[in-house]
C-alpha cells in the first residue's frame, strides 16, 4: 500500500478508537452514578476522568502517526538495470580444418545443430566428432546441451 492509503487506515482506526473510548466513559459514569453514594466529590470521577484523558492521549498520538504517514514522499523505486556484455568475435586462428568446419556448419545451421546431423554433414564417426566437438569445448567456442537421447551442438555467443 501506499504511505496516503496507510495514513488514511490509520485515521478510520483512530475515529473507531475515539467512538469506542467514548462509548465506554459514558457507561463507566452512568455505573459510578447508580454505585457511588458520594456524589460528585467521589474519587471514581477523578479515575474516569485520567483514564478518559491517557485513552485521548494514546489515540492523538496515533493520528498524529496517521498524518505524519499521509503527508510523507513515498520512497523512490531503486530501478537496476543489467547491462549486457558485448559479444566478442570468434576467435578461429587456433582451430584446425575439421574445427572450422564444424564451426562453419554451425553459423551456416543458426548456430544450432544435432550432434548426429554434424557427423552426417562431415562424413565422420562418433569417435572422431565426440572427441573434435570436446575440444571445441574445451576452447569454449561450444556447447553440448543434452536433447534425449541427442546432442545439440550450439555455438556460443
Amino acid at each position: 500500500m501506499e504511505n496516503k492509503q496507510v495514513g488514511w487506515l490509520i485515521l478510520g482506526i483512530s475515529a473507531v478508537m475515539i467512538i469506542v473510548v467514548l462509548i465506554f466513559n459514558m457507561a463507566l459514569k452512568k455505573i459510578v452514578d447508580s454505585a457511588c453514594t458520594e456524589g460528585p466529590t467521589c474519587i471514581m470521577y477523578d479515575t474516569i476522568k485520567t483514564q478518559t484523558w491517557i485513552s485521548l492521549s494514546i489515540v492523538g498520538i496515533i493520528v498524529i502517526i496517521g498524518l505524519v504517514i499521509m503527508f510523507q514522499k513515498p520512497r523512490e523505486k531503486i530501478v537496476v538495470k543489467t547491462i549486457k556484455e558485448k559479444k566478442k568475435p570468434l576467435n578461429l586462428d587456433g582451430l584446425d580444418s575439421d574445427e572450422r568446419k564444424v564451426v562453419d556448419i554451425l553459423m551456416e545451421n543458426n548456430n544450432a545443430i544435432f550432434q548426429a546431423e554434424l557427423m552426417e554433414k562431415l562424413g565422420t564417426g562418433k569417435v572422431k566428432i565426440t572427441r573434435l566437438l570436446d575440444k571445441l569445448e574445451a576452447k569454449q567456442i561450444i556447447e553440448r546441451k543434452r536433447r534425449g537421447m541427442n546432442n545439440i551442438v550450439v555455438l556460443r555467443d
